[in-house]
């Protein structure tokens, strides 16, 4: 799965920590759904959509191997 949280968090102007911050995680947590080694739950999806203002299908993505 890839996503856009990088991209969206700098449309918000935020940091990792900022982020993990918001939703209630470590800025390490951030950084590896981030890269793609992370796959957050249903429910740090939804705390994601409601701070990016999104939805989930906004930035996150399948791959083919999905």
């Amino acid at each position: 799965m890839r996503n856009r949280i990088k991209i969206e968090r700098a449309i918000l102007d935020i940091t990792q920590d900022d982020l993990a911050k918001k939703i209630g995680v470590s800025r390490q947590t951030i950084n590896s759904i981030e890269k793609g080694r992370y796959v957050p739950s249903t429910v740090l999806a939804l705390k994601l959509s409601t701070v990016f203002n999104k939805s989930i299908g906004e930035f996150f993505f399948l791959e083919e191997t999905d």
